[in-house]
């Protein structure tokens, strides 16, 4: 892997896109997967370049006062062609030797030829679009963004790119038979640079992605991954309590023996890989996901919603066989941890296999340490032929099995509290899960374009969320009804519905408007939205439910959680830890998304945030 030529903050000349022409700029960052460094412009433009790109001052030769940047040859008054001599041109009647005892004076006259070819002087740039621009106007008057680029209010969406919808007036872009030779120069360094100590390499790599770890780093991960199983099993002993209470904590623990049954590990394993065949079935449509770091789509196959009627078909049959499903709740610590070892046992194989990874298959958010990759995934996208094991653990054993687990709690809840028919709460807390559910597995496609899929790589994090959190905690009120039951009146079952549609409804909305967008931003109907322009090519939606809030899909999930807690009324906190732990983890991933949109999209994502000040809740910074 090419080690990094410069360093953060450095000053350099960076080439302008679509030009021959070399601008001093600031190096921001530099991104190790791929390859490309943020600069900054004097003017305050901010733009992603590639090494080959970049020069370091040295290279240029500086000229006189008043000297501008044309060639000398160029100059207003000059009537006749330069007769200086290249220095890299030898003098006249001598020849030059290729023997290896001139090499070192071949090589220093290349690097006198690209003083020669680069020498530039910068100068303020004024930008102004192409004659055939597509943009529309809406007779909004103009005005000037941070960056001093006047574009108008409503003229943010651009359909052609940034490169080819813009260019320097005042230069010529055609290149020269010099550029060409200087290109040759360029991958010969290159080249020259990806050799060197692999070690070497490997630290410098190492040492940049520390520098972003998240989840308190090493020490931090190290913790979570002790602690989560831990208050798990407090949590599920303390809702069994007759009466809950700090008082009483730590709740009587169980002897480990009494934890661990072969038969419920046993059961474990069968509805993981019946899970598994159905993932396998050829039903269902093909899609690609989003592009990787080589250019590839890796393909997926979605038939999550058929799954899960094919689960419910096997469900409504035990039925009739008489299996009996209260045995879900009678062993449900034993059945958290068998999910819990197999989730061990199954990270610890993904970080086996990741060691053996080409570095391009690897996670961005991988570090290089080993106990931080074996918490967030070393690997990206951990395959077995096409069975493509994150995105399978995504949504199937896990949220599938969260339904069942509803559906177990409320007939235990009949059996144990001598009901002909559920209690109307534990009736609304079914039908909201479900309704999630299955809006999640019917929406499959667009889990495709979350972080969870395209950035952080598949370890002990997913694994244990997926296979254990989810299913376990997500149930948590389910579980607490079954104990602790809650008459709840028609007026307030009314109330909750309405707040759990409303957080539906924001939810789902915006979620759709968001995949819509990012499927085909040149959509008809999506040509009434706003949205501010990028230097990645991408646009930012600055209007509809976006517009609103920064993320207005957390807001829904965070309305839509509450209402899942409420059916469990207000005699003890233990049913609304959902809710608490809920607000944390999107207060969390809503700063790690505000860290990676202000490091890719630089000055765009500033002035997207001076038009959506708000991150979750409306009139809350």
């Amino acid at each position: 892997m090419p080690s990094r030529k410069f360093a953060d903050g450095e000053v350099v000349r960076g080439r302008w896109p679509g030009s021959s022409l070399y601008y001093e700029v600031e190096v921001l960052s530099h991104d190790s997967n791929s390859q490309l460094y943020n600069v900054k412009y004097k003017d305050g433009t901010e733009l992603e370049l590639k090494e080959s790109d970049i020069k370091p001052l040295t290279s240029f030769r500086q000229r006189k006062s008043g000297s501008t940047s044309s060639s000398p040859s160029r100059r207003r008054g000059s009537r006749s062609r330069s007769r200086s001599r290249s220095p890299g041109r030898p003098p006249k009647g001598s020849r030059p030797s290729i023997s290896a005892s001139h090499q070192a004076d071949i090589k220093e006259a290349k690097k006198e030829a690209r003083k020669e070819i680069l020498e530039v002087k910068l100068t303020p740039l004024v930008l102004k679009p192409f004659g055939n621009s597509i943009n529309r106007y809406n007779g909004e008057p103009e005005h000037i963004e941070r960056n001093d680029i006047p574009h108008k209010n409503t003229q943010e969406k651009f359909p052609l790119s940034q490169e080819s919808s813009y260019i320097p007036t005042q230069y010529r872009l055609h290149p020269r038979r010099e550029e060409v030779k200087l290109k040759e120069i360029d991958s010969k360094e290159e080249k020259l640079v990806t050799k060197g100590p692999t070690s070497l390499r490997t630290f410098e790599v190492t040492a940049t992605q520390q520098k972003d770890l998240e989840f308190g780093g090493v020490p931090g991960v190290f913790l979570i991954m002790l602690g989560l199983p831990a208050f798990l099993f407090l949590l599920l002993l303390m809702c069994k309590q007759e009466e809950p209470s700090l008082l009483n904590f730590p709740p009587p623990l169980p002897a480990l023996y009494d934890l661990w049954e072969a038969r419920v590990f046993g059961a474990y394993l069968l509805w993981f890989f019946l899970q598994a065949l159905f993932y396998l079935l050829p039903i269902g449509k093909v899609v690609e996901g989003t592009p990787l770091t080589d250019g590839r789509r890796l393909k997926y196959r979605l038939n999550g919603f058929y799954a899960f009627i094919l689960t419910s078909v096997l469900v409504g049959a035990s039925f009739f066989w008489d299996v009996e499903l209260y045995y879900v709740y009678s062993h449900f610590l034993q059945c958290a941890l068998a999910a819990t070892v197999f989730s061990v046992v199954l990270s610890v194989y993904l970080y086996a296999r990741a060691l053996k990874a080409p570095r391009d298959e690897l996670s961005p958010a991988s570090s290089g340490n080993a106990v931080y990759d074996f918490f967030i995934g070393r690997e990206l996208n951990p395959r077995i032929g096409t069975f493509d094991l994150k995105y399978f653990c995504e949504l199937r054993p896990g949220l599938i099995g969260w339904v069942v687990i509803n559906l177990v709690m409320l007939l235990a809840e009949m059996k144990l509290q001598h009901r002909t028919v559920p209690s109307l709460a534990m009736i609304l807390v079914n039908s909201f899960q479900l309704l999630y559910v299955v809006d999640a597995l019917w929406n499959e496609e667009a889990l495709l374009t979350t972080m969870d899929i395209i950035h952080d790589g598949f370890g002990f994090m997913l694994a244990f969320g997926d296979l254990v959190w989810v299913p376990f905690i997500y149930s948590f009120q389910a579980f607490y009804l079954v104990s602790h039951p809650n008459e709840l009146s028609w007026p307030m079952a009314s109330l909750i519905i309405a707040l759990k549609l409303c957080g539906f409804v924001i939810f789902r909305c915006a979620n759709s408007q968001k995949n819509a967008f990012r499927k085909n931003p040149t959509d008809p109907k999506l040509a009434h939205l706003k949205t501010i322009h990028t230097s990645t090519g991408k646009n930012l939606l600055v209007s509809g439910w976006w517009g609103f809030v920064r993320h207005p899909n957390y807001l829904g999930d965070l309305i839509m959680a509450l209402a899942w807690s409420l059916p469990c009324g207000f005699n003890h906190i233990l049913p609304y830890f959902y809710v608490i732990y809920f607000t944390i983890l999107l207060v969390h991933r809503e700063a790690r998304d505000e860290r990676h949109c202000r490091k890719k999209y630089g000055l765009a994502w500033e002035k997207y945030c001076q038009r959506v000040p708000y991150r979750i809740f409306p009139y809350i910074y």
